[in-house]
């Protein structure tokens, strides 16, 4: 462990050398930095962190983020609710704690200080909160254990209780006060010796967010806040592609990550000092990338682990952030292409993987796509991956990661990229190719992967065209031999669209088309040129974790040794 933050100092150190931005540029304040770098792992930084100033709070930020009312009912009648889940919190035992990850973190965290503040004002809120708070304090203070101090948990954990500090420090009780401001303190301290030691560039800006908070928000700052803002800087610019996507290409961790820089920037605005402009800069990026995911209904769409997430969340999120920007078009880093034509969105995964060591519920979802007209999702992957909770098991969400769990071609039911064992991602797609142009009254787009080479010596290849008004979309679907890769022959497979829900669904005699009847009463007609329709149960996953029934159409071949194109065709018919 030295070792490794002897490494990242000097990575940090040299980095920060190469990097002076705005007060920095004179001489002395490099000099103030050398001197902040030089004392940050020493006893004279605790020293200056400790003792001169009498220990409290400088400001109390707004909670930017809307909190779950249900949650906080479950809250005040002693429960703790995650995802279709109930901990009675009177019964927990930190020691243990069998709970899946998202719900432990949901605790460690303190996000139920939110949900309880939805539900009850700080007259009947408080004593309950310093209840749990103290109960939890007695458990995990003096114990530097995983996951509650954990780098992330830690960074959400001082924050979240910084916003909620009446709730907190409303008690009379001096003893239980002095606990929970030197719980501030000791967790500043944690992040101060964490943040530069972690070696995943999410964990970093966390680390790097919560050290920066501390300095705003905790006496003597100043050398916390010069480290703190240019390692997080730095570590945004390591997560954050220039399109204002993430490494992991997840919407989930995009989402948190907006949160968290949003709930940062509420820190700033409580001292009244000027937020960074890289800060506000990389907000400004997220919020468009983030909205490129978003169908008409605003609602987000199912992609590497996420679920189906409401517009009234990603609305509160855009809000809590500041930024008003429109949807993405096109996100070649992030991987992502929306087209939008009238009343209807197209969305198409068109980059490859996430690397195995940044990907955080990494899906095989090349080429799947995403359809919606209106209010109403037409064609939509399973999603919900990420989400493990009461209704969604290990092993489901592991059958969730699959390619046959998205709107896409599977060759011989197998992943396009491989879904290992201990749940990270193996070979599978290594190059995506992409065109995108406007053609006369349509938008077209090509692209292909080689996911299926290896093993089967095939490329896949989608065409998606998208008329002007939004009432056809046109695929064609290939196969083509690989050009390094021997081919199989008589290969099975599978061209997958999974439904959206509260769709009635007729399919020809023939077998070679159906009719889609929308909930509003709207039909739509899809027809495939090659192969039969068959009809298979599936489902969709929202934004609590909970799966809904639907179905799919799957379009069943068997590919020769020379290829084969799948063409299809979804048609508004009124």
């Amino acid at each position: 462990m030295a070792k490794a933050g002897e490494q990242a100092d000097g990575k940090l150190s040299s980095a920060l050398a190469l990097r002076p931005t705005g007060k920095m540029h004179d001489l002395a304040a490099r000099m103030s930095l050398m001197l902040y770098q030089l004392s940050w792992r020493t006893p004279l930084h605790n020293m200056r962190i400790t003792g001169k100033l009498p220990l409290k709070l400088l400001a109390v930020p707004t909670d930017p983020l809307p909190g779950d009312e249900a949650r906080g009912k479950a809250v005040r009648i002693g429960q703790f609710h995650f995802q279709g889940m109930a901990q009675q919190i009177d019964a927990i035992d930190y020691d243990k704690l069998p709970l899946p990850p998202g719900f432990a973190d949901y605790i460690h965290r303190f996000d139920w200080l939110r949900d309880l503040a939805a539900s009850a004002n700080r007259v009947d809120g408080a004593p309950l909160a310093a209840s749990i708070t103290d109960q939890w304090l007695i458990a995990n203070a003096d114990k530097p254990r995983i996951p509650a101090w954990r780098i992330d948990n830690c960074a959400w954990r001082f924050i979240n209780m910084a916003c909620w500090a009446p709730y907190l420090l409303s008690s009379a009780d001096l003893v239980y006060r002095s606990k929970i401001l030197n719980h501030f303190a000791r967790t500043a301290r944690h992040l101060d010796q964490s943040a530069i030691r972690a070696t995943q560039p999410f964990d970093k800006v966390c680390g790097w967010a919560g050290v920066t908070a501390a300095s705003l928000l905790l006496p003597e700052g100043k050398a916390r806040r010069t480290m703190g803002e240019h390692g997080l800087a730095l570590a945004l610019d390591e997560l954050v592609f220039p399109d204002g996507g993430v490494l992991s290409r997840s919407p989930i961790q995009l989402m948190e990550l907006v949160a968290l820089l949003s709930t940062l920037r509420q820190c700033y605005l409580a001292r009244d000092e000027d937020i960074p402009e890289f800060l506000l800069d990389t907000l400004g990026r997220n919020i468009p990338a983030l909205l490129g995911l978003t169908h008409a209904d605003g609602g987000l769409g199912a992609w590497q682990g996420s679920g189906h997430v409401s517009a009234e969340r990603i609305e509160a999120l855009v809000a809590a952030s500041g930024v008003r920007a429109r949807p993405q078009r096109q996100a070649l880093d992030w991987g992502y292409q929306r087209v939008s034509a009238g009343q209807a969105v197209l969305l198409v995964d068109a980059g490859p993987p996430p690397h195995a060591k940044q990907a955080m519920v990494g899906c095989a979802s090349t080429l799947a796509f995403e359809f919606g007209f209106g209010k109403q999702r037409i064609i939509v992957n399973c999603g919900g991956a990420g989400l493990v909770g009461a209704n969604i098991p290990a092993s489901l969400a592991r059958g969730l990661r699959t390619t046959a769990a998205h709107s896409t071609l599977c060759v011989d039911d197998s992943n396009s990229t491989a879904l290992l064992s201990g749940g990270q991602l193996g070979r599978g797609v290594m190059e995506v190719g992409l065109e995108r142009r406007d053609i006369e009254k349509a938008t077209r787009i090509e692209s292909s992967h080689d996911g299926y080479a290896r093993a089967y010596g095939f490329t896949h290849s989608r065409l998606l065209i998208l008329r002007t008004d939004g009432m056809e979309l046109r695929g064609e679907d290939t196969l083509l031999p690989h050009d390094k890769f021997k081919v199989r022959e008589e290969v099975e497979a599978h061209l997958r669209f999974h439904l959206g829900p509260d769709i009635e669904l007729l399919v020809a005699e023939d077998r070679r088309s159906a009719s889609l009847r929308m909930e509003d009463g709207s039909n739509w007609f899809f027809v495939v040129a090659l192969g039969t329709i068959e009809v298979e149960d599936s489902l969709w996953v929202d934004e609590h974790g909970r799966p809904h029934p639907t179905r799919q159409l799957v379009v069943g071949v068997t590919a020769p040794k020379g290829g084969l194109t799948i063409g299809w065709t979804l048609r508004f018919q009124g």
